[in-house]
């Protein structure tokens, strides 16, 4: 975080000093929720959770170097307390985000936050300090907690922003007001909460709504939903897609013999090949989101599609590819999963597997409300008709569905097994594997699928079990 002294975040915040010797001292290290990551200078703020209050950590943190702690009550050693830590939190990186002067990007959609942010910020840490959003945390708590990471240096902020109901993504950017808006597409995700697709595309474009008249909408140009939402912004627009109208966009997209997505990408400013090292073609659209913030901080096209052909995952269980020793692949994308995720994962699944047996493992997908049997039949058959050599269904009613769409799509019923839970998934694999089986887990985040993919990695690791 930016330097400031405590009698200056008591300001801002609004709360009250107690217990500080000395309110001239100041704030140089990170703001954090968790004691564990507590580092001399910290400001440690107090979360009363389901199961653990912060503030019963307080003389712990400041033991460990914390300057003072962020709190709801006086705990006995330097603190400022507020009536609400989470409303606190907030108008603290509203007023560091001011202060910065970095550009700040946000970006939105059902599919594809956290991939296309991992890409947004590789691609512009070639051309500034930048900080991002860590993993998911995109919410009323983690979003200004990155916020608060940037410090003097800091020139791109990218945000990711998750929304769960209408007015939760205006919420958001009245913390952190954005410079760059993108959105990528309205899907599936929790349209059980939302109630329908028009609903979930009101809530996304609320991003578009915030943005001011010298800024920039990135809009997804294939996505009808998203395309609208020029109507509601008056920044300018710039369509990213494999639309011909698409400002930004991809031509002859490919799959390489290992999944891995190839294309020419045109910018207004010129046009480049790009060869990802990520896996599956859904990732050429977030490629392009990527591409176009970008593009409108001023990179070319050859800077661009360089740093896109080298881009990694740095988020973990997204299509996180181990190959064992003795030949196995395993694809571990196991963090999330919605409808359009798990199609897009199937069909990186068939790519991967050409001329050789593949299993799809999966669970449930949650949030999907009056959708979620019809959702779940039609990715049940969907495997059946990439030829995917076996679908494992694992855990209850939605796995049954997932088994019976597959049963009802395949020829001799052999497609599918349905399993109880994640160890006999992990029984059945560790018995029928052979070597050059390329094995696909994934899930909602609840299900835990995870452990599937790591006991598989693990069962194969004679030696040294080389991840990519």
């Amino acid at each position: 975080m930016i330097a400031l002294s405590l009698a200056e975040i008591a300001a801002v915040v609004g709360g009250q000093t107690h217990d500080i010797p000395d309110p001239s001292v100041q704030v140089t290290g990170p703001v954090v929720r968790d004691s564990r990551e507590v580092v001399p200078g910290s400001l440690f703020a107090a979360f009363v959770g389901e199961r653990v209050d912060g503030h019963d950590f307080a003389a712990q943190v400041v033991a460990a170097g914390a300057v003072a702690v962020l709190a709801s009550r006086p705990v006995g050693v330097p603190a400022i307390v507020v009536e609400d830590v989470q409303t606190a939190l907030g108008a603290l990186a509203r007023h560091v985000v001011r202060r910065l002067g970095a550009t700040l990007v946000a970006l939105t959609g059902s599919a594809g936050k956290t991939s296309t942010k991992d890409l947004i910020a590789q691609v512009l840490q070639r051309k500034a300090p930048t900080v991002f959003t860590p993993g998911s945390l995109n919410n009323e708590i983690g979003l200004p907690l990155t916020a608060l990471s940037a410090t003097e240096e800091t020139r791109f902020l990218v945000l990711e922003m998750g929304a769960r109901g209408i007015g939760h993504i205006r919420y958001l950017t009245g913390l952190t007001p954005p410079k760059i808006g993108l959105v990528l597409n309205v899907g599936t995700a929790h349209i059980g909460e939302f109630g329908g697709r028009e609903q979930i595309a009101q809530a996304k474009g609320e991003l578009v709504e915030a943005l001011p008249e010298d800024g920039a909408a990135l809009l997804n140009a294939d996505d009808p939903l998203v395309r609208a939402m020029a109507s509601r912004t008056k920044a300018k627009v710039v369509l990213f897609g494999e639309s011909a109208e698409a400002d930004v966009r991809a031509e002859n997209v490919r799959l390489t013999d290992s999944g891995q997505p190839a294309f020419r990408l045109h910018t207004p400013s010129g046009a480049a090949d790009v060869t990802m090292r990520l896996y599956g073609e859904h990732h050429v659209s977030n490629a392009l989101a990527a591409a176009a913030v970008a593009h409108e901080l001023g990179m070319s096209a050859e800077e661009i599609a360089t740093a896109l052909s080298e881009a990694g995952s740095l988020s973990r269980w997204r299509m996180e590819v181990t190959e064992r020793p003795d030949g196995v692949t395993i694809v571990n994308d196991a963090y999330n999963a919605n409808p359009e995720s798990m199609r897009a994962a199937l069909r990186a699944l068939a790519a991967m597997g050409k001329g050789r047996r593949t299993w799809a493992v999966l669970g449930k997908m949650a949030e999907l409300g009056d959708e979620a049997l019809a959702e779940h039949d039609a990715v049940g058959r969907l495997a059946v008709r990439l030829n995917v050599s076996k679908l494992v269904a694992v855990g209850g009613i939605e796995a049954s569905w997932l088994q019976l769409g597959a049963y009802n799509e395949g020829s001799w019923g052999e497609e599918s097994v349905h399993v109880s839970d994640a160890q006999a998934a992990i029984d059945l694999l560790r018995s029928e594997l052979r070597p050059g089986d390329v094995v696909l887990v994934k899930a909602s985040r609840s299900v835990g699928l995870e452990s599937v993919a790591q006991a598989l990695v693990e069962s194969g690791a004679e030696g040294e079990v080389a991840a990519r």
